[in-house]
């Protein structure tokens, strides 16, 4: 026992060594400028970073990174109580679902001036860009992108021969491949996470390019919404399980594991899970169908990417960070392993996205001009708790036919148009 305790003090006090005197940054001991990194999603990330930081190191020997992984539900309280005692990273992962916060509390520094001398000045997609500006009110880029994600819906390739374009055939191949009792045409996600889902459907489907429009009202309750979310709701039970009422992401995932489901709406993230229970070759992806006017709308996920923080003392070699991270080889082996979008176009053309069908289809829909992406206001205090505990139970009343899609999205329209004139007013836009 005492030697146990013997061998912890004399960890911490490595540990304490480590994290001051000769690396850090004072220009004594080693020389090296020593900059701390925390990861928004430590845990199953961390060796990806470590391998980068290895690399980092090795191409700049005067710069030493120290990582934190940081526990993706308790990200956004640890930047806010860093924020306040003044102790925040030089460099840190952060999400446009986020950013605002951070912004608001004036903990970042602009990244606009770095980009226009940066290597990577012209290789970052331009659809992540602008994602990131439309985030903050004085449109300006806090957030250097390293990575995406888009919603897809999986098939079962032995059940769906030939992918939908249009809604008017999704709903048609959802209701041919329902085969009762038991062999259902789609699952909707009623559970938790329910309501981005259904955003994204509906914007899709009715082609609306802006979620307020030029007086600040929510466009969440357009008719050509209400007319989709009608025909979405008319599945459920119908040509989708019961049990989908309060299905979230793991109960969804499992019922399409089970091959009973020909198809399912959520994001590129699932693919492992999908090749787990079907093989590689048996599952497709197609990006949501176009809507009656023959658009492709798209609404855009967090763009998850690299921040500098305003308070780093080593603001020359935290941008160095950051860019070797989003250069061509770091953002190319970052986005190999988590399987998402990279935000280097040239890491967008490599061989292991290209041999990627859904990876492949993301790309192309993102970069095709004729695609219209939606912009959720991320940058509402409230956005996530009008869209998951305010509305997520009325959505399910919806499905089971105790409230109309009309009703459910008036509701919703008013909460958004309430938050933005809330944020207008706060903001003085």
């Amino acid at each position: 026992m005492k030697m146990k305790v013997a061998w912890a003090a004399l960890a911490v006090l490595a540990v304490t060594a480590t994290g001051c005197g000769s690396d850090s940054g004072s220009g004594e001991g080693s020389g090296k400028t020593t900059i701390t990194f925390w990861d928004n999603n430590g845990g199953a990330r961390t060796p990806i970073y470590q391998e980068l930081i290895k690399r980092f190191e090795a191409a700049n020997p005067s710069i030493h990174v120290e990582y934190v992984g940081v526990p993706i539900a308790s990200v956004q309280q640890k930047y806010d109580t860093a924020i306040a005692g003044g102790d925040t990273p030089d460099v840190g992962g952060v999400t446009t679902s986020y950013l605002a916060n951070l912004t608001g509390q004036q903990a970042l520094e602009p990244a606009d001036e770095w980009l226009a001398k940066s290597s990577v000045n012209g290789k970052l997609a331009t659809s992540m860009l602008d994602s990131v500006r439309k985030t903050v009110p004085d449109g300006k880029l806090y957030l250097v992108p390293g990575t995406s994600n888009m919603d897809v819906v999986w098939y079962l390739k032995d059940k769906l021969q030939q992918a939908p374009d249009t809604w008017d055939e999704f709903f048609t191949d959802a209701d041919e491949l329902t085969k009762k009792p038991d062999e259902y045409g789609y699952t909707i996600r009623g559970g938790s996470g329910s309501i981005f889902q259904i955003l994204a459907e509906m914007y899709s489907y009715s082609g609306v390019t802006e979620f307020f429009d030029a007086s600040g009202r929510s466009t969440v309750n357009d008719p050509k919404n209400v007319e989709f979310l009608t025909k979405m709701a008319g599945l459920y039970k119908k040509d989708t399980p019961e049990a989908d009422v309060t299905n979230d992401f793991p109960k969804m995932v499992a019922a399409f594991g089970t091959g009973k489901i020909a198809m399912m709406h959520h994001n590129l993230g699932s693919y492992n899970d999908h090749v787990k229970a079907h093989g590689k070759d048996k599952i497709g992806a197609f990006a949501l169908p176009t809507g009656p006017g023959g658009k492709r709308t798209i609404v855009a996920n967090p763009v998850d990417g690299f921040a500098v923080f305003k308070s780093s003392e080593h603001k020359d070699a935290a941008w160095k960070f950051v860019e070797f991270l989003v250069s061509h080889d770091s953002n190319s082996y970052w986005n190999q392993q988590t399987g998402q979008i990279p935000a280097n176009t040239e890491a967008q053309g490599d061989s292991w996205v290209q041999g990627l069908d859904h990876l492949k289809t993301a790309v192309d829909t993102l970069n095709d001009p004729n695609t219209q992406v939606v912009s959720p206001p991320y940058y509402l205090p409230q956005f996530s708790s009008i869209t998951k505990a305010d509305t997520e139970p009325l959505f399910q009343k919806v499905l089971l036919g105790q409230m109309k899609p009309q009703e459910f999205l008036d509701t919703l329209a008013q909460k958004l148009t309430d938050a933005q004139a809330e944020w207008k007013k706060a903001t003085g836009g």
